[in-house]
């Protein structure tokens, strides 16, 4: 029988979480079916069966955390039944009517409960089970159990959360419900217990992803010389040269024309241009690279993810959109692979598309510097000598002030500017 066992992790992860499985002991299971989800400190990986079978064992349950390539499970012949494994009794007793458990589960994941758990009883749950459980007001030892070894699953915990199959007090003020079946592209960690009342508190652990984000986000900051230059741009050109080919645009490539694109294009003309923009540091070594991967800032429901477009350089405006567009289901998806977000020699953020009309965006280390995109607002602006209204966006360029000059910085934005302006110049090389 082959074992399922965890996907092999990047040099840089250690460990991950088992956020979810998505079959029970006894399931029949297709080749390529996903049977788990992980999550590492950047993506969520999927373990999927490499044969026809049926899951036979579990040996990790949701929670857990896992290594690279350990065995998770156990995937047996179509039709074969899985052994129950021995019983464990339940650590935990409390008040009936003290609700959901707000502690952390005993040793080892989940423990074996019977389907119903006697009155008094509080069963010991999973961290996916506690969340739906807290989150919903529910009293756990009145869910039906349907579990490989008697414990609440997921599921169990979202039936009962609509009616299906426990009496469920009042709705807490501050949780909203949460009852997605699928596999969704966020997995909240466990909630402790939310007290009711105007002032109510919830206490919710950082998933792994939002653990990095906060640390890498951190060490640049005290690492780096961090300075930020603005500009702003007349989106009036690039505007129009939209509307005037969006049709054109779209019957020939099928994706519309975006903004993204232009600025990506426009940030890769001025790297050229000012090689230490393109540049990092590493030790006391300054790497210049001779190629342009450019990371676009996409916010998910995990946190802020940076997948990376490669060879930007070589990259059509067509290809840049639907690359863009791609990347934006993935995320939404939390289909985004350590091979998306690997690297990078620059980034772009686009704080617009929230309504964000000034920021200093901070650097994507071991970058050396970020663009800022933001909001475009119609403001009077002095032309040829009148006052017109134009729309208007305000750009920043936050960088590493130890290996790029204020001059170079300015001049690098002030290009950018130029070849929005004039969009025209990004086509012809000028």
């Amino acid at each position: 029988m082959p074992d399922i066992k965890v996907p092999v992790f990047s040099e840089s992860v250690s460990e991950g979480t088992l956020l979810s499985w998505h079959k029970k002991p006894g399931e029949a299971v297709k080749r390529g079916e996903v049977l788990a989800e992980i999550e590492t400190d950047k993506v969520v990986l999927e373990v999927t069966a490499l044969q026809d079978g049926t899951l036979q064992t579990v040996a990790k349950n949701e929670g857990d955390t896992v290594l690279s390539e350990e065995v998770i499970g156990v995937l047996g012949e179509a039709g074969a039944v899985a052994a129950a494994p021995a019983a464990t009794p339940t650590a935990e007793a409390a008040d009936p009517a003290a609700g959901p458990v707000s502690g952390e589960t005993s040793a080892g994941g989940t423990a074996v409960q019977p389907d119903s758990a006697p009155s008094g009883e509080t069963p010991a749950l999973s961290p996916a089970v506690r969340r739906v459980v807290t989150e919903n007001n529910l009293n756990a030892s009145q869910i039906p159990a349907t579990g490989p070894r008697g414990n609440i699953t997921k599921q169990d915990a979202v039936s009962a959360a609509q009616g299906g199959g426990t009496d469920q007090g009042p709705q807490s003020a501050t949780a909203p419900v949460s009852l997605q079946t699928t596999a969704a592209p966020a997995s909240a960690p466990a909630a402790a217990a939310v007290a009711s009342g105007p002032r109510a508190e919830q206490r919710v652990p950082m998933t792994r992803i939002r653990q990095r984000i906060a640390e890498r986000l951190k060490e640049v900051q005290n690492t780096a010389a961090i300075l930020t230059t603005f500009n702003e741009v007349n989106m009036q050109p690039a505007m129009d040269l939209r509307k005037k080919y969006q049709d054109q645009f779209v019957a020939k490539h099928g994706v519309k024309l975006g903004f993204m694109s232009l600025f990506v294009r426009a940030a890769t003309e001025a790297l050229k241009a000012f090689p230490n923009v393109n540049a990092s540091i590493d030790g006391k070594d300054i790497v210049y690279h001779a190629y342009y991967d450019m990371g676009i800032a996409v916010a998910s429901e995990r946190g802020l993810v940076v997948p990376i477009l490669r060879d930007t350089d070589a990259m059509s405006l067509a290809d840049i959109e639907k690359a863009i567009g791609g990347f934006a289901v993935k995320a939404k998806a939390g289909k985004l692979t350590m091979e998306d977000m690997s690297g990078g020699t620059f980034s772009i953020t686009n704080g617009g598309t929230f309504g964000s009309m000034m920021s200093t965006p901070i650097i994507n280390a071991p970058q050396s510097a970020i663009l800022g995109m933001h909001n475009i607002i119609e403001r009077p602006i002095a032309q040829n000598g009148q006052v017109v209204i134009a729309p208007m966006m305000y750009v920043a360029l936050s960088y590493d002030h130890r290996i790029i000059d204020g001059k170079e910085a300015v001049q690098f934005l002030v290009m950018i500017k130029n070849l929005l302006e004039d969009p025209a110049r990004i086509l012809l090389d000028l």
